[in-house]
């Protein structure tokens, strides 16, 4: 069969095809030097790889990753209508088979049953000149390295090592899940949090069946195999520093298939890099300060917490001319909240030339640590406000001359945030979601869950993206049907998020490669209405 005719649109790579068993033993490589050149198109001392595309067209480096196509898992993605297919060992050296379900393997889109199976020589062959195993040419797009023999040995030695295997925190009849507690965490949010995951895992272990015995087409099928959800409770305990030998501790005991809807405070960043250095993903945790780092992979938020809000404000400063000559933005947050790492954010954001001032109030201080903080601004500041709830409760009178306030709607209880009145009259607050009357019938359905469950409402928006975040991990193991791979897992809802229609908070929720935050933008608003009780955006959806 043409190759041509198999792949038609692909727009990238073209699949290397299913294959077969092994004519003889993989030769010892180096697979760090294999998944160098797959993941990054670079040589672990840093020299990029070189491959020429047809028409006469020369790429190196991370330009000419496999992964970029393939995916770092190696099952492959969908393009438009056509499936990449997997390049992943065992369905590169697979026998041909009539069918799909005679292959007998993990079931990904993309896996052609009647292929002749690659030996090593022939995949060199295909990665070098773009022939297939059966002596076609691949889609031109297929590029064609120049990788020596031993590049090439340790390319094909960790493609065997991507093939899909026992996954840890995955057995026969059970899939292990944690969600992760740190002391930071809001107690309302805390308590809110696992009251939905409990239940949510309550409702889908009261619903799962059986395995049936194998059905031809049954790769087709979603919910074909079903096993027991198991939740795991980590809660760490002591200073951020001892956090991530504790997980280590904690994953060796019970190993697990992902980090689902963990709750935390300012000190998110050690459990984000275990997680990555795990590559254990960690889905939706529910906290107001994510990491943002472009390089990482197993960490998915649904927005950028605070450090988004800072840039809506930059951005709203920035727009408005509201930095006149001498003005100063005076922030002020108390000490081990997100409000210290929300701040750095903005100033960063903002130019060199802005006189910021910090005024950092110690946690116990109360409303006097508050007044006398804001004591110092002076005519003509702009004050931002990284506070929460019973501070902003706290507040006295506005300070003479103050020209604008920016509050933080996480940290504030969007629009329920209990500022007085002469401050709602100057307040403009980043928010980071969609706006109440447009995201209603969205919330109303996870409230209606909870009430059918008598799950209390302690801290709504906290919940809603809890229960979201459930949802989204349900619906796409159901599409997984048998592969469970920790990758392919995080990579099939990076494929699927935008097309979601229930996105909760969110006016729409979308991940692009490398992206790990769904929702990437906000609005600035105010607030409205005889009493003050109801917000108007100032602005269109803003993603700065």
């Amino acid at each position: 069969m043409d190759c041509r005719v198999l792949i038609g649109g692909l727009l990238l790579w073209s699949a290397l095809a299913l294959a077969g068993p092994v004519e003889r033993p993989t030769p010892v490589a180096d697979t760090g030097i294999g998944k160098a050149i797959y993941r990054t198109g670079h040589l672990p001392d840093g020299k990029p790889i070189r491959a020429q595309r047809e028409p006469a067209m020369s790429i190196s480096g991370s330009t000419a990753a496999c992964m970029n196509c393939h995916k770092r898992s190696g099952l492959g993605a969908r393009e438009g209508q056509t499936a990449i297919p997997p390049i992943a060992g065992i369905y590169l050296f697979h026998p041909r088979a009539g069918t799909v379900d005679n292959l007998d393997l993990p079931f990904v889109e993309g896996m052609k049953p009647d292929r002749d199976p690659y030996t090593e020589a022939s995949l060199a062959r295909a990665i070098r000149e773009g022939i297939a195993a059966d002596g076609k040419p691949l889609f031109y797009l297929m590029p064609h390295f120049a990788l020596d023999d031993a590049q090439m040995t340790a390319l094909v030695a960790y493609l065997r090592q991507l093939s899909p295997t026992q996954m840890p925190g995955v057995d026969n009849t059970t899939l292990h899940f944690a969600t992760i507690v740190t002391p930071e965490a809001d107690p309302a949010v805390k308590q809110g949090v696992l009251d939905v995951l409990t239940r949510f895992f309550d409702d889908k272990n009261h619903y799962t069946r059986s395995q049936g015995p194998r059905m031809q087409s049954s790769h087709r099928m979603m919910f074909k195999v079903n096993r027991h959800w198991q939740l795991h409770v980590w809660e760490l305990s002591g200073s951020s520093s001892g956090w991530e030998a504790q997980l280590r501790a904690r994953l060796a005991a019970q190993p697990v298939f992902a980090v689902i809807g963990s709750t935390g405070g300012s000190h998110w960043e050690p459990v984000h890099r275990f997680c990555e250095a795990a590559e254990l993903p960690c889905l939706f945790p529910v906290i107001d300060a994510p990491v943002n780092d472009p390089n990482d992979f197993d960490n998915v938020y649904f927005s950028g917490g605070v450090r988004l809000e800072a840039a809506l404000m930059a951005h709203d400063l920035l727009g408005r001319g509201a930095l006149r000559a001498g003005t100063r933005i005076i922030q002020v947050y108390r000490a081990g909240d997100v409000g210290e790492e929300a701040a750095p954010a903005l100033r960063h954001d903002l130019p060199a030339t802005v006189h910021v001032v910090e005024q950092r109030m110690s946690a116990g201080t109360g409303k006097t640590g508050l007044h006398a903080a804001l004591a110092e601004a002076r005519p003509g500041d702009v004050l931002v406000l990284w506070l929460r709830s019973a501070d902003l409760a706290e507040l006295g009178p506005v300070p003479p001359g103050v020209r604008v306030v920016y509050l933080s709607a996480r940290m504030g209880g969007l629009e329920d945030a209990p500022l007085p009145a002469d401050w709602r009259a100057l307040a403009r607050m980043a928010y980071p979601f969609d706006l109440p009357d447009r995201r209603r019938v969205q919330v109303d359905y996870p409230l209606g869950w909870f009430r059918l469950r008598g799950i209390p409402v302690r801290a709504q928006q906290a919940q809603a993206d809890a229960y979201l975040g459930c949802v989204i991990l349900s619906d796409t193991l159901n599409h997984m049907v048998d592969t469970f791979v920790r990758d392919y897992l995080v990579e099939r809802i990076e494929a699927t998020l935008g097309h979601r229609v229930l996105t909760g908070y969110y006016p729409r929720l979308s991940l692009a490669p490398g992206q790990r935050f769904a929702s990437k933008g906000g609005y600035l608003v105010h607030f409205s209405g005889l009493q003050g009780d109801r917000i108007v955006a100032d602005t269109d959806w803003i993603s700065p």
